[in-house]
């Protein structure tokens, strides 16, 4: 393994971590703190947002500026804020509160599966027989991290069964929403805009200055963790993978995320993890790795990005 590929690796597998840990430590600000939500969620995307555009402007990136002086991308810029960004970041802490994160950021991971079924639904075209495969694994890893295998009972709360299956349909719409943004601008750019225009919106609805819980050196710690080790060096890594390796293996690797969140929150936080959450896992996993496997053998005119390049206006 050259030196390139070593190192474009490295920083995806350390950013995944980072996210999956953000995660874990998101968990201990909300179940064992008394932190809100929606105040972590606000001051994560302002704090973020700011952290990102201010990287930007350093590096002199025009997108940051230019953006606005189109008014059909400025439009799309804040529906991706509202629903792509906000509410990705809402659900999906709102699944860690009310369940664990290691659940959360599993079932997190459904999204490439609903993207799937939204590209088949837009191309009128039937998934292939990879993308069938992944859709039933999918399911099965559902039962299997809902149930733990007993048909007859739910192993988590009804609350955090319904955010995290939300957080994975906005995480899909996080996914699909600003494509045609980021073929005219940075990602630092949309990514960045995004943060603080979502934190900016939220704000009306729970003020950064709303706060509920319990300041320590812990709990300062783990915010200032989470906003700058769980957000900007983390998106930076994935960002930087991609200059190594394939989006194809960066996508793969990523499923550090979920293991990572599951090893600490059992470590840590001292969470149960049985056979079922373990089957469930890998059974979502796999569905990442099958999808990308197929998304990279599929002609170009087929994948997700041009479908959505050509079709997303008309149908979201």
């Amino acid at each position: 393994m050259n030196k390139s590929r070593f190192k474009g690796i490295a920083l995806v597998i350390f950013g995944a971590t980072l996210w999956g840990v953000s995660g874990t430590v998101a968990e201990f600000l909300f179940q064992k703190n008394s932190f809100t939500t929606e105040w972590l969620v606000v001051v994560r995307l302002l704090l973020s947002g700011i952290l990102l555009l201010s990287y930007g402007s350093i590096k002199k990136d025009p997108g940051i500026k230019e953006i606005w002086k189109n008014k059909k991308d400025a439009i799309t810029l804040v529906s991706f804020s509202i629903l792509g960004m906000l509410g990705s970041q809402y659900t999906y802490f709102a699944a860690i509160k009310y369940g664990n994160a290691a659940t959360a950021t599993i079932l997190q991971y459904l999204s490439p599966v609903i993207i799937t079924c939204y590209v088949a639904i837009v191309s009128k075209k039937l998934p292939n027989k990879n993308q069938i495969v992944a859709i039933l694994l999918a399911i099965v890893g559902t039962f299997f991290i809902i149930t733990k295998g007993d048909i007859h009972s739910l192993s988590i709360s009804k609350q955090a069964l319904f955010w995290g299956l939300c957080s994975a349909f906005a995480a899909a719409i996080y996914t699909l929403q600003p494509v045609k943004l980021l073929t005219k601008y940075s990602s630092i750019t949309v990514v960045g805009w995004g943060m603080l225009l979502g934190g900016i919106v939220f704000s009306f609805i729970n003020p950064p200055w709303k706060f509920n819980g319990t300041w320590s050196v812990a709990t300062v710690s783990a915010v200032a963790f989470v906003v700058i080790f769980g957000t900007l060096f983390a998106y930076y890594c994935y960002l930087e993978s991609l200059n190594y390796i394939q989006p194809t293996e960066t996508s793969i690797l990523g499923s550090f995320e979920p293991l990572s969140a599951a090893l600490l929150s059992v470590i840590w936080l001292k969470n149960p993890f049985g056979m079922g959450d373990i089957v469930g896992t890998v059974c979502i996993i796999l569905t990442t790795i099958i999808l990308a496997y197929a998304k990279k053998d599929e002609p170009k005119e087929e994948t997700c990005e041009s479908i959505d390049k050509n079709k997303f206006e008309e149908y979201i």
